[in-house]
């Protein structure tokens, strides 16, 4: 199990927030590449990086990404308002080992396809959900589909990594939605499940690798002490 700690950039500052409400933030530091260098030392195997402005659509981060990528080795994996073809592939060329895909995966599939198969192995979708449906646009919409239906639906046209993200239980140290992960899952072999939300602790780290996980995301219980790299990677 792969161990991957976010970076999560507003207005060019390592935030977290709770439930993805931008109103509902706790800033971690003002350099985020100064905190890929960190996480990077202390082991990590990706860095997910985050552009919540671009995801909100109120503004960019770019700039602040590009100096992360340049500041670590660590493969970087950029997700958030990336919803134009273009955008991807400016993403996969200049600065990403991979990219998420939320929004544009649910509207445009197709072009999903195809960059997939451009870029074999680089592509993510999120699956970003509330209630067991997929929620878009910086989580404010429904997708109208349900979380394994997603699943067939993009492993069909050669996905096969998903970013799975507990909205309710993001933020806020609640543990993860082990149901849901483990559905996922088991619902097709074919599928790489990332667990994302909720993370409280190493026990949970154990839990989501229990039911076949392919890795972690580490967020907030990381940023206030709660969980390590270093200890995650001990189990992973």
């Amino acid at each position: 199990m792969k161990v991957i700690p976010a970076i999560d950039i507003m207005g060019g500052t390592v935030v977290r927030l709770v439930k993805g409400d931008a109103q509902n933030k706790v800033v971690y530091g003002s350099d985020p590449a100064e905190m890929a260098i960190k996480w990077e030392a202390a082991g990590a195997d990706m860095l997910h990086v985050v552009d919540l402005d671009a995801a909100f659509g109120t503004g960019s981060n770019a700039e602040a990404i590009a100096k992360v990528v340049s500041a670590v080795k660590t493969p970087v994996q950029v997700a958030g308002g990336i919803r134009t073809p273009e955008a991807a592939r400016e993403a996969l060329e200049k600065k990403a080992a991979r990219v998420v895909i939320g929004t544009m995966a649910y509207s445009d599939p197709e072009a999903v396809r195809k960059l997939a198969k451009r870029h074999p192995g680089r592509v993510v979708v999120s699956i970003d959900q509330a209630g067991g449906m997929v929620m878009v646009k910086g989580w404010k919409e429904s997708a109208g589909v349900k979380v394994n239906d997603a699943i067939s639906q993009f492993v069909a046209i050669g996905i096969e990594d998903f970013l799975l993200t507990s909205i309710e239980r993001d933020g806020t140290l609640a543990g993860p939605d082990i149901e849901t992960l483990a559905s996922a899952v088991a619902f097709s072999e074919k599928a790489r499940i990332i667990a994302s939300g909720g993370i409280s602790s190493l026990e949970d780290t154990i839990r989501a690798k229990s039911v076949g996980c392919a890795a972690v995301i580490l967020g907030k219980a990381m940023y206030d002490g709660r969980v390590s790299i270093e200890r995650v990677k001990a189990i992973a």
